[in-house]
Parts: structure tokens; C-alpha cells; sequence
């Protein structure tokens, strides 16, 4: 296990119609090729997913930078990176 650091996959976050009872697994590492979601890239970084579960159908407003304080969810933090 390393201490490696997420990497920023966007500097917007990703907009996603969840729907009701359905899970999902948001990529922490920013390494995903299926972003905003985990596709395993994070083997070996020391970074797990974020599971996040939709209790209703609504849009939700994903972190892409990888640097929110309020994981999975976009805090803004985004509109403060160099």
C-alpha cells in the first residue's frame, strides 16, 4: 500500500440521474477511466472508492476533482485549483 495522492480527472464536476436504491461507486483516485465511477485503476494506490447510495431518482452532482470535502459529492473545492 503507497500514500499516493488522487489525481484531478476534471476540474468540473459530473453530472449523473441517479436512480432510487441503486449503488455507486465513485472513483476517489481520479485514475478511472469511467469517470465519475471506480473501474479498479486504484489497485496499489492506497485509495478506495466512495459508495454512494441514491435513495431517490434526482441529479447529483459528483466530485471530478477528487479534492471535495464532502466525498462523493462536488463541495465546490474545484473552482480553488491552480
Amino acid at each position: 500500500m503507497s500514500d499516493e495522492k488522487p489525481v484531478v480527472a476534471s476540474k468540473t464536476p459530473f453530472s449523473v440521474l441517479v436512480e432510487a436504491g441503486k449503488n455507486y461507486f465513485w472513483c476517489a483516485c481520479g485514475r478511472s477511466e469511467s469517470q465519475p465511477f471506480c473501474d479498479g485503476s486504484h489497485k496499489g494506490t492506497g485509495i478506495t472508492p466512495v459508495k454512494y447510495e441514491a435513495e431517490k431518482k434526482e441529479w447529483i452532482w459528483f466530485c471530478g476533482c477528487k479534492q471535495t470535502g464532502n466525498a462523493p459529492l462536488c463541495d465546490g473545492t474545484h473552482k480553488n485549483l491552480a
